[in-house]
């Protein structure tokens, strides 16, 4: 189920670079004006950087834009409106949509809305999204108002910002069919050596800190999670690892299955008390943050069942909806309107309860099960991107593939007493 989710999403999606020869895209350049920076697409970085290139595209950033991100794509045309339009604004406020500036930062940096206008803007964070920004400013403006994604940013317009400089052991490549002793076409822009921003936190917070609904709730707020846990390490420690040699540009977060894996232990002891099975479940965060964190519709839940001989369920800690059923199991954001019914985050005025784990927190759970002809328990832990209430709301809007949940770790024990 993992990987067919995965499938569906990069198909989904991976219809967004159409490369056809990725070296013809500098060579192209060759004696003409060259685009402004952040009109730059990531095939071009790729000549040199392949392999860098090749785990950008498998990156959620590289379909974070209202083009490729199903999930993005439902929400950005029911509250802001067409994506492939120019002069689109928050009908709300009548103003530059703000979602663009960490969805799509070049096209907001040229205040655009098309954003199939340029490989650019439809690739969403993309090489040069990134790898332009000169200085981090921090989220929250002189007049204490929060300030998002591109606006957090100085970005430079002439150089290349990276955490070491110029090509850290690449070879600018050359066009092809030109004599050895010429001059590269490609890689035209200097580049700046600025290991103190991009070896830092600061340059994921921009969009990665906190982000608050229309009435004003931080729903969205991983760097204050980060802040009271005494932020021990960097983003890029986790997410982005270094492999062979250079720092993973996968950026590895909570769609990937192996990455939530990671960040949570799952442990299951039981014993058996008269004609009950006690199960002790114990959830600890391995994270310097909440988990699940991040937007305010993720949620994790823990589902325990038992297992006859022949491998057939017997009994489920939730038969439908474990929200209902089996409150304790939710690992989520609680949130009401005024009237203190549930509605989706950014409509809420009031945020009930938080029952995300803590980071290094460990908690136990507590479930009694009937012990006749009990075999196994077992416990799994599921993880989804939208609420349930929003699946259902969404249904028509989003292929089912893209909401549905998955599961991440499974264990399982045989009944105390048994062979």
């Amino acid at each position: 189920m993992i990987r067919k989710r995965v499938q569906i999403l990069v198909a989904l999606t991976c219809g967004m670079l159409v490369m056809g020869g990725v070296a013809q895209v500098s060579s192209a350049w060759a004696g003409k004006e060259r685009p402004p920076l952040q009109q730059i697409p990531s095939a071009v970085c790729g000549e040199c950087h392949q392999e860098i290139f090749h785990e950008w595209q498998g990156s959620v950033h590289a379909r974070s834009s209202a083009i490729h991100d199903p999930l993005h794509a439902a929400m950005y045309r029911m509250m802001i409106g067409d994506p492939t339009q120019e002069g689109v604004k928050n009908p709300k406020t009548g103003t530059y949509p703000e979602c663009l500036q960490c969805h799509t930062p070049n096209a907001a940096r040229d205040g655009k809305t098309k954003l199939d206008a340029l490989p650019a803007y439809e690739e969403g964070v993309n090489c040069v999204g990134c790898h332009t920004v000169e200085a981090f400013h921090g989220v929250k403006g002189e007049d204490g108002k929060l300030r998002l994604g591109s606006a957090a940013y100085t970005y430079s317009d002439k150089k290349v910002q990276g955490p070491y400089g110029a090509h850290h052991g690449q070879t600018p490549a050359l066009a092809p069919g030109a004599a050895e002793n010429a001059q590269p076409t490609i890689n035209p822009y200097p580049h700046a050596q600025n290991g103190t921003l991009f070896q830092s936190s600061g340059i994921c917070l921009g969009c990665h800190e906190q982000h608050n609904n229309p009435h004003g709730l931080p729903l969205c707020a991983t760097g204050p999670e980060l802040v009271a846990a005494g932020q021990v390490t960097t983003c890029q420690s986790c997410h982005m690892p270094t492999v062979k040699g250079h720092a993973n540009h996968t950026m590895a977060g909570g769609h990937d299955p192996a990455m939530l894996k990671r960040g949570v232990t799952l442990d299951l002891t039981t014993r058996l008390e008269g004609e009950q099975i006690a199960a002790t479940i114990t959830l600890r965060n391995n994270l310097i943050h909440n988990f699940p964190t991040g937007a305010p519709f993720r949620w994790v839940a823990l589902r325990v069942t038992a297992l006859d001989a022949q491998g057939q369920v017997s009994w489920k800690s939730a038969q439908e909806n474990p929200i209902k059923e089996d409150p304790q199991a939710m690992l989520m954001l609680k949130l009401t309107d005024a009237q203190g019914q549930p509605v989706p985050p950014a409509m809420a005025t009031t945020l009930v309860a938080d029952t995300r784990l803590k980071p290094r927190e460990e908690r136990k759970l507590e479930y009694k099960i009937p012990a006749k002809e009990v075999k196994t328990v077992r416990a799994e832990l599921q993880y989804g991107l939208l609420l349930p209430p929003m699946m259902k709301a969404m249904a028509d809007k989003v292929p089912a593939a893209a909401m549905q949940p998955v599961v991440f770790v499974q264990t399982e024990r045989t009944v105390a007493g048994e062979p």
